[in-house]
């Protein structure tokens, strides 16, 4: 059953959360198609720690978007949440232009605090719906 972007982390959140100060978070694709040799010319371990310099970063199993691999999904921080932002699915992230991107973006602050930058929006796309589980 495909994985939902809530995979492992590499800090603890309940400490930020009781602060208040949720960051703006980044769930990174890797499994069957994202982050395998499937996709050519992708250092992908380079781009996950690129992406873990820049906010959170969780690795998640297959979000079920084989399409659009590589998919980064840039979740919004609570100031963010607070502004009425959603989580934000990137496709095709292949290049290290746009895991720069998307790097810089979340330093910013992400979806609901800064803009996405105009380039991003040549990666952006809407999941399909979900299956209910059976």
């Amino acid at each position: 059953m495909p994985a939902t972007p809530t995979g492992r982390t590499t800090h603890d959140a309940r400490t930020e959360a009781a602060a208040g100060d949720v960051p703006c978070r980044i769930v990174v694709c890797r499994d069957c198609c994202c982050g395998s040799p499937k996709v050519t010319g992708v250092d992908h371990t380079a781009q996950t720690e690129r992406l873990r310099a820049a906010a959170p970063v969780r690795v998640s199993d297959c979000l079920d978007v084989c399409d659009q691999a590589n998919v980064i999904v840039v979740q919004p921080s609570a100031e963010g949440r607070a502004a009425g932002a959603r989580p934000v699915w990137l496709g095709l992230v292949n290049d290290p232009d746009a895991t720069e991107d998307i790097a810089a973006w979340a330093r910013a602050g992400g979806p609901g605090v800064a803009p996405r930058p105009d380039i991003l929006d040549l990666h952006t796309f809407t999941p399909p719906r979900r299956r209910p589980a059976r």
